[in-house]
């Protein structure tokens, strides 16, 4: 199985396709259609997975939802997102009305993958990673990124805490490839990234 990534507007960042499944859309829905039109996937993305509702990663949803596909997100940035927080003058959260709400710990199987769902929290209070065990795989979104960056603290619902706790709990996992909601890939030896990133934050954050 392979994964394509997909760099989105309107502020780059990644989605990908794994098999049915696409992880986070972007906030274009023009653009990201088209890409599944041109690519023949219109009618294979049958689950949009959502690592958190802000509006680079989840603006576009409904494009996928109007087309069959499965949505689903953790119900507290469900929450958060009804309530419409501003960031520098513009909403920051996607009103998502999905189809599946998570709460963590469920295992999702989409064709030969079994994507585990992980709260972490901390960029937004309903973050998720998504982890395939088998293929060591890391769907991260923004919590964590290559060369041991991490997702911001200073949105609204962000929380420094809980961003190194969820670090932490990466840090326990064995990843060899990441894949985050933003910058590049990590093709080998991710579980290093990930605990590059938790003594980082836990230096400058707590």
């Amino acid at each position: 199985m392979k994964v394509q990534r997909v760099v989105t507007p309107p502020l780059a960042a990644n989605s990908y396709v794994v098999g049915s499944a696409m992880i986070d859309c972007g906030g274009d829905a023009e653009f990201i259609l088209r890409y599944l039109s041109e690519n023949k996937l219109i009618n294979k993305i049958r689950y949009l997975l959502l690592t958190h509702a802000h509006f680079d990663h989840a603006g576009a949803y409904f494009a996928l939802q109007n087309i069959g596909s499965t949505v689903g997100i953790h119900s507290k940035d469900i929450e958060i997102s009804r309530k419409q927080p501003l960031a520098h003058g513009m909403l920051l959260f996607t009103p998502v009305n999905p189809d599946v709400v998570f709460k963590g710990g469920e295992t999702l199987e989409i064709g030969r993958a079994k994507l585990k769902v992980i709260h972490t929290p901390g960029h937004s209070p309903g973050s998720v990673c998504y982890y395939d065990e088998d293929r060591k795989w890391l769907f991260s979104g923004d919590t964590v990124f290559s060369h041991g960056g991490f997702g911001r603290v200073d949105l609204p619902g962000g929380n420094a805490y809980e961003l190194v706790s969820s670090l932490k709990k990466l840090t326990e996992l064995d990843v060899e490839m990441l894949y985050p909601g933003h910058d590049e890939i990590v093709e080998e030896k991710a579980n290093l990234e990930i605990k590059k990133a938790y003594e980082v934050a836990r230096r400058i954050l707590i």
